[in-house]
């Protein structure tokens, strides 16, 4: 059965234009910070990688996770109960992205921190719920970690909410 889309009115378009204004303006922390996935690794092995080769060596969750930029559900990861001292690194990569100092319990349902290793990550303005977010990844390996918002404690103000499928924990 053949679905027909609405034709364009100008009614309809002129109800969408708020929204893309807002979208266009909103500031972003893409604006307000430097990206830090920069050419420091652009030549590195793991930006080479075939979809092949990623399939090969992750599972499926961290794959639609890092490299498709799905989700994970909120609630699923054994890392949002973390509490040892240790680091969080990419799960595809291995790169450290966050000191477990860092992680707090944001209610979310995600392993959310309020500060990162800045050098490990780039970040690109994300509109796929139409306003703007600032998604971050893996400088290295461009794996979708999550995005940054701000409404996080202090002293940044920031919460990082990542997948925890996209991070590996290494105690220390």
């Amino acid at each position: 059965m053949m679905t027909h889309l609405p034709i364009p009115t100008r009614r309809r378009l002129l109800s969408a234009a708020p929204i893309a204004l807002l979208a266009a303006c909103a500031p972003s922390l893409a604006a307000k910070q430097a990206s830090a996935a920069s050419d420091r690794f652009a030549s590195d092995p793991f930006r080479r990688l075939s979809e092949a080769d990623w399939r090969a060596r992750l599972s499926p969750p961290s794959f639609e996770v890092l490299r498709r930029e799905g989700t994970e559900r909120a609630f699923s990861s054994p890392l949002n109960d973390e509490k040892r001292t240790g680091v969080f690194a990419c799960a595809g990569c291995g790169l450290p992205l966050f000191q477990s100092a860092w992680k707090y319990d944001s209610g979310t349902g995600w392993p959310s921190f309020f500060d990162v290793l800045k050098d490990n990550i780039g970040t690109k303005t994300d509109f796929k719920l139409v306003l703007p977010r600032t998604e971050y990844h893996c400088a290295r390996c461009i794996g979708h970690q999550g995005h940054v918002f701000e409404d996080g404690p202090a002293p940044t103000g920031l919460r990082y909410c990542n997948n925890g499928v996209a991070l590996t924990f290494t105690p220390s």
